[in-house]
């Protein structure tokens, strides 16, 4: 069993380190949260006051922080202060430019690293069911495809440093855009007097058929588990869509790349929060394509 920082014990960080500590892990988890560390300590999570407590003797350093800067600034101190050895695996979802930098100064204090971001969501960050993107060492991957495994039941080595991200962000650029086109398609469906357990009985099982549709649907009733079949709580915030949609614009205008139905996405999901809806589900944008429609 390996002794694990896990540093930023959030919705996603919080259940990914408990579920390292439920398998036996020795696990010292670090957040600015008081509330978050008093969580961690009833599910065997040991608190720590600092990074550099955390990590002092830690053979692996996890951390799962909001941006890139914060990434940043915690593997500076991480890089001070860690044991020699110690492999340090980043969870956020940052742009591939600090994922980089992150590497750069993993490997310049002689650490092995991996930018190893995560889909699924708080159900799959609870269940231990997460699908990881690493980027990497071959080396690294394989020191730390053991501890993903015990978080997530997909692990992909997608290539060397900010592979993972970049895997990332283009995954959920697909996601916020057959989100949108699955609500636009259920909200005609309405006005055209259309059911959704009728819709979404053809469109399932025919070409229109995708996870939005399937695994989210985004109108009550046909996917019992859905975030529509609890007045959308998140699931996934549409603020943390809008996130990741402004990432892979940024990434698209550095490289050149041409992402129109991006840009379309990423200013549907901009307007819905700033109508005071971030908090809620992604899939709850639904609504506003209604009010578009009315």
């Amino acid at each position: 069993m390996a002794k694990i920082a896990f540093i930023g014990l959030g919705n996603m960080g919080l259940p990914m380190a408990a579920n390292l500590a439920k398998v036996g892990h020795q696990v010292s988890g670090c957040d600015v949260s008081e509330a978050a560390l008093e969580a961690a300590n009833k599910l065997g999570i040991e608190p720590a006051k600092t990074i550099e407590e955390a990590v002092a003797s830690a053979e692996v350093v996890i951390t799962m922080l909001p941006a890139g800067r914060h990434v940043i600034t915690v593997w500076g101190t991480i890089t001070a202060h860690a044991s020699a050895g110690a492999l340090l695996i980043d969870c956020s979802t940052i742009d591939v430019d600090s994922a980089r930098k992150a590497h750069t100064m993993a490997e310049a204090a002689s650490f092995l690293s991996l930018d190893a971001p995560v889909s699924g969501g708080t159900g799959g960050a609870n269940a231990g069911t997460l699908t990881f993107m690493a980027g990497g060492t071959v080396e690294a991957f394989s020191k730390a495809k053991p501890l993903l495994e015990v978080m997530g039941a997909k692990i992909v080595h997608c290539g060397e440093a900010g592979a993972g991200q970049a895997a990332k962000i283009c995954n959920n650029m697909i996601l916020g855009i057959s989100m949108l086109g699955v609500c636009e398609a259920f909200a005609l469906g309405e006005r055209l007097g259309l059911s959704h357990e009728a819709l979404f009985a053809v469109a399932s099982t025919s070409s229109g058929q995708c996870w939005s549709l399937t695994s989210y649907c985004p109108v009550p009733g046909p996917v019992p588990n859905s975030p529509a079949n609890r007045d959308y709580a998140p699931g996934f915030a549409a603020q943390l869509m809008l996130k990741d949609l402004k990432l892979a614009q940024d990434a698209a205008l550095a490289t050149g790349a041409s992402t129109p139905m991006g840009a379309q996405a990423q200013q549907l999901y901009s307007l819905f929060e700033k109508q005071g809806h971030g908090g809620r589900d992604f899939s709850a944008i639904i609504e506003l394509l209604r009010d578009h429609q009315a």
